[in-house]
């Protein structure tokens, strides 16, 4: 029996979840494999405790197999009934312990500061009390919405012991990255407030340790597409290539939905191409009932990680009017860089969060919530935008988005004293 050497353990909500954090600890986990990791395992949540938190989830029958090597660990609840919330985050944290007190070489990454970082911070401190001395090194990433939901809720309420565990536990970690330049200031902006109500010196640390780390994406999934399976992919969709604009991502009022949906009422293009609604989200019935009777709209809830590519490469546009809300700002923006691999129609996007960092000068760009500027835009870009602009768009796109691959996304944060290989 071959014994592991080095390991990496990634705690975050994994697939099935649809969220970013889910598409970056798969493409990491992938590329450790590659990186002189030989036992990567993913410590995740149970299917049945992930559908019960109304979570947006992939098609479970349809999801993509990790490479051999990557082992998803679903620990079960501790205690029972009695013990009404952290049954499962109990599991987690035991299990990681577990894992701790093998005689092993281990880097552990948490993503979603709450609780996933909990969990890592409280199971190094368990592992190192019992005795087992563990060989550990930790980096905890704050993937964008632990600040702007979890952090800037606990400011906005005055909850501010909350907000101080949080910084505390994030900054208990040998690495803290921050998953855009955005939300790194993101991050010193709260933690300034968390300072001045508390006397506390956060904001001093998080200036000088959190670093960036952009989301790591596998760019051979969406380069040289096939134009044939693009083709049928749509046909099987009643689309065609350049006939409809494509909206892609978790239905939600702070992707720009309802903003769309109210732009697209207006657009002159409307005769010529459909709106394709293609993701879940809590939004979805509203969204569906507003546009209720518009043969023009089209939605579509069961798109999986290979269809998506196709999706992109086939539109005509696509369109993502992200705008700030209390409960979510865009950080990023992982569906961005992906349709910047798979080229097709241009982008359309909105100045909110970090999604200038994704796109940079690659993208037609309007104000968040502006919904006339939506009209004017997605308009000059179906009907009146040259063929020759169209294609300097996918080309220097396709080129900017090559920075966020994964093995280059990997080798940054764990560096290795290796050069970075091609991913393809």
């Amino acid at each position: 029996m071959t014994h592991p050497r080095r390991r990496l353990v990634i705690v975050v909500r994994a697939d099935p979840v649809i969220c970013g954090h889910s598409g970056e600890a798969r493409n990491l986990a992938e590329v450790a494999l590659t990186r002189g990791f030989d036992d990567v395992r993913l410590l995740t949540w149970p299917i049945p405790t992930l559908q019960a938190a109304g979570l947006p989830l992939k098609p479970l029958d349809r999801l993509l197999p990790y490479s051999e090597g990557i082992t998803v660990e679903r620990p079960e609840p501790v205690g029972d009934y009695r013990v009404p919330d952290g049954r499962h985050q109990a599991g987690l944290t035991g299990r990681l312990v577990e894992l701790l007190a093998e005689p092993l070489r281990t880097t552990c990454l948490s993503m979603y500061l709450a609780p996933h970082t909990t969990v890592v911070v409280e199971a190094v401190a368990a592992a190192r009390a019992a005795g087992f001395a563990p060989d550990v090194h930790t980096i905890a990433k704050a993937v964008g919405s632990d600040v702007t939901n979890v952090i800037r809720s606990c400011l906005r309420e005055g909850r501010f012991g909350a907000a101080t565990v949080l910084f505390t536990t994030f900054l208990a970690n040998d690495e803290v990255v921050a998953v855009s330049e955005y939300t790194r200031e993101e991050i010193v902006a709260s933690a300034e407030q968390v300072d001045a109500h508390c006397g506390t010196t956060f904001a001093e640390q998080c200036r000088r340790r959190v670093t960036v780390s952009y989301p790591p994406i596998d760019s051979a999934a969406f380069l040289d597409l096939d134009p044939a399976q693009v083709d049928a992919a749509l046909a099987r969709r009643g689309l065609e290539r350049d006939g409809y604009i494509l909206f892609l991502s978790r239905v939600t009022r702070a992707k720009g939905i309802h903003d769309l949906l109210a732009a697209f009422a207006r657009m002159r293009c409307r005769s010529r191409v459909k709106l394709a609604v293609v993701g879940t989200g809590p939004a979805l019935e509203q969204v569906r009932a507003a546009a209720a009777g518009d043969d023009r709209v089209v939605f579509f809830s069961d798109v999986d990680d290979q269809e998506k590519p196709l999706l992109m490469r086939g539109c005509a546009a696509y369109v993502l009017p992200t705008k700030p809300e209390p409960e979510f700002v865009e950080t990023f923006g992982i569906a961005l860089a992906e349709k910047m691999l798979s080229g097709g129609g241009p982008i359309v996007t909105t100045t909110t969060g970090g999604t200038l960092e994704a796109v940079g000068d690659t993208a037609v760009v309007i104000e968040p919530g502006d919904v006339a500027g939506l009209v004017a835009a997605v308009d000059r870009v179906v009907l009146d935008m040259p063929a020759a602009e169209r294609q300097d768009l996918e080309i220097r796109a396709r080129a900017r988005a090559m920075a966020f691959d994964r093995v280059a996304v990997f080798d940054g944060l764990f560096p290795q004293g290796t050069p970075a290989v091609a991913s393809r």
